[in-house]
């Protein structure tokens, strides 16, 4: 009997030991991503500024490129995945380098500086994870407690430039593989969401928050309504994966040498922005994301963004395509508001909500998100919007090495990657 309790207090103090070590090391990874993420988000919003400022910067995107191909030709990482390469490391072990960092910032900011369509996130996550891998062999953790870090650089480096702690914590466990979250990590993914999340906020970066301007009372009517805009979101983040990858494919396929590649979409972007007549669809696009809350919205802009975004990415040029999909979501949302008559700014919301859901496959973290941006007045709308989509937007997703692990119609293991 006194063997039986020794070994059980030994085994609590194993796991209070780990406890403790992985507090401290999520808390480090925390302060170090945290900071570059801060660095990051400033060098964003002046490159953003210096592009609304000079606007025949747009005509410097094809030089940019060549830029962003040269770089990476000279460190020897032409085959660059992206996030796939990161979450590809999470699940197989696949290497992981540290140069992935100043790589995926300097080709960002020069994307971002001459007005290719992309988001942030995308630099985040790379950002994250590679850094979160290096603080992992700086540590000499093993190869598993290796992966954990990557997945606590992708929350820190996403909560410090989306200022959603909540939903970054959960996201880089729930994009991974879908049906199975990695729970070993939540602590750390948590803790270090949570330093980033400060680390920002104290400078001087505030989170991103939109107020709906009408949230009707819930009740069958609304709920019907609600519903059908998130089934229509679910087939409009599926037709975002697909032009998106397929676009990328075709200029893949049709133009293989990369510096030619990149310097014909980027010519193709400057002939599309002189075609609309302004750069509402360049870079992130938050200023008509806010509009949208207003009831302020064209028709053709979901669409739009989609098509200059898909030309971005598949080009060559680098960035993230969640800020992109919050774009279409949220024109898409408030068309359909307009169209109907019912609350532009909801719909707005949902169809965030939606179409972010879809082409990620994170309900949870979708939910988390929704109420970070909007608040919780509105959550049987986003509880309905998140459940719709997951399901209705089938097997599709942004990165091709995401798993789906669990069928979305029926209790069946099948661990099939996005299409």
């Amino acid at each position: 009997m006194k063997k039986i309790l020794t070994d059980k207090m030994k085994h609590n103090l194993r796991r209070i030991r780990t406890s403790i070590r992985w507090v401290i090391f999520s808390i480090f990874s925390g302060i170090v991503v945290g900071s570059v993420g801060v660095i990051f988000f400033r060098m964003m919003a002046l490159v953003t500024h210096l592009r609304e400022v000079h606007t025949w910067l747009i005509f410097l995107l094809p030089i940019g490129g060549l830029a962003i191909v040269g770089s990476y030709k000279a460190l020897h990482d032409e085959q660059d995945t992206g996030t796939n390469l990161v979450l590809s490391a999470i699940q197989s072990g696949d290497h992981l380098p540290f140069r992935m960092a100043p790589l995926i910032f300097l080709s960002t900011i020069i994307t971002h500086l001459f007005g290719g369509s992309a988001g942030r996130e995308g630099a985040a996550l790379q950002l994250g994870g590679s850094l979160g891998n290096s603080i992992g062999r700086l540590l000499r953790l093993d190869e598993k407690d290796k992966n954990i870090m990557i997945m606590c650089g992708m929350s820190a480096a996403f909560s410090a430039l989306f200022g959603t702690p909540m939903a970054a914590a959960i996201f880089s466990m729930e994009v991974v593989s879908v049906g199975i979250m990695h729970y070993s990590a939540l602590v750390p993914c948590v803790v270090a969401s949570l330093v980033a999340h400060g680390i920002a906020y104290e400078s001087g970066i505030m989170p991103e928050t939109f107020i709906i301007s009408e949230i009707p009372a819930f009740g069958i009517k609304t709920a019907i309504i609600i519903s059908s805009l998130a089934i229509l979101c679910a087939f409009v983040s599926v037709l975002f994966c697909v032009i998106l990858h397929g676009t990328e494919h075709f200029c893949k396929r049709r133009f293989q040498n990369p510096f030619v590649r990149i310097f014909l979409g980027g010519c193709l972007i400057i002939i599309l922005t002189l075609f609309v007549g302004d750069q509402r669809y360049n870079g992130a696009g938050m200023n008509v994301i806010e509009h949208c809350f207003d009831g302020s919205v064209r028709p053709e802009a979901f669409l739009m963004k989609m098509i200059f975004t898909a030309i971005t990415i598949g080009a060559g040029y680098k960035g993230g395509e969640i800020v992109p999909s919050f774009f279409t979501g949220a024109t898409f949302g408030c068309l359909f508001g307009e169209i109907i008559g019912f609350s532009p700014s909801l719909c707005t919301a949902i169809g965030m909500t939606g179409v972010f859901c879809g082409v990620t496959n994170c309900p949870i973290t979708s939910l988390l998100i929704s109420f970070e941006l909007f608040g919780y007045d509105a959550m049987p709308y986003f509880l309905l919007s998140v459940a719709f989509s997951y399901m209705l937007s089938g097997y599709f997703g942004l990165y091709h090495s995401q798993k789906i692990m669990y069928s979305k119609y029926k209790t069946n293991y099948i661990n099939k990657k996005t299409e």
